[in-house]
């Protein structure tokens, strides 16, 4: 039996309740990456506790694949994918646009998620068939937009320093085509893009939970996500995600030289 949108609402006000009061009050960060910077913080284990805590309490034969708290039952139908706060540099920098991710795959798709934006009263909910967005202005059915190619297109990336080698004349050789190129905005862009406000996110190096709760969440409004070989994105790596077919596409065939 699949989770209901109440469900995925109990999962992210109980994250919400870790992370939103530990923003913007310097909460103690430790970096998990030696040679580099990865940060996280008390409230992004203690977020995912509390996902995990009400999964495994309701869904117990369902796996879990979380950033913090590693794989519990990667080879069955169902499998809940947790970034409790993806964009912790933002969240430790004061910046709202870092997000709770929580997707649900069944056979390695990804099928149902959620992007929640608690500092900003923000929801992006992917049901199955509908992407709705709860938050100021009202409820929304969610659509991706027509920008009519990518000399119309605003693209959004994480990072352009990210990018090394080969990858990075690629994305660069996209990033000279669109109107528009604007950074640093993590889960937050893919949901701007499925509420129809931008029309390209290329990313390099995610890992399935930056990306699993996203992908439903823009397909479902019309949108296209993939990685850059055209194939599906569930794994990670470099990821592509457009507004319509026909400008994901064009992309694509830059991004594969």
């Amino acid at each position: 039996m699949l989770p209901d949108r109440a469900f995925f609402d109990r999962l992210a006000d109980a994250a919400a309740a870790e992370t939103l009061p530990r923003f913007r009050t310097g909460t103690s960060v430790v970096n998990k990456e030696a040679g580099g910077f990865d940060p996280v913080t008390e409230g992004d284990r203690a977020a995912e506790a509390a996902i995990r805590a009400l999964i495994e309490t309701e869904f117990p034969d369902h796996g879990i694949l979380g950033e913090e708290f590693g794989t519990v039952g990667a080879d069955r139908d169902y499998v809940w994918v947790i970034d409790p706060i993806d964009g912790t540099r933002a969240f430790i920098s004061g910046l709202p646009v870092w997000g709770t991710l929580i997707g649900l795959y069944h056979k390695g798709r990804a099928v149902m998620g959620v992007m929640d934006q608690p500092f900003t009263g923000e929801r992006y909910f992917a049901d199955g068939t509908t992407s709705s967005y709860a938050g100021p202005g009202g409820p929304q059915t969610l659509a991706t937009r027509e920008c009519g190619g990518l000399g119309n297109a605003t693209l959004f990336t994480t990072s352009p320093h990210l990018y090394r080698g080969t990858i990075k004349a690629r994305f660069e050789a996209v990033q000279e085509r669109v109107k528009l190129a604007r950074y640093g905005c993590d889960c937050y862009a893919f949901a701007l893009l499925a509420a129809g406000h931008i029309d390209l996110v290329i990313e390099c190096g995610l890992k399935p939970y930056d990306i699993g709760a996203l992908i439903p969440i823009i397909e479902q409004a019309g949108g296209v996500v993939t990685d850059w070989a055209g194939g599906r994105a569930e794994m990670g790596g470099e990821v592509l995600a457009a507004a319509t077919p026909a400008l994901h596409a064009e992309a694509l065939a830059i991004l594969q030289g």
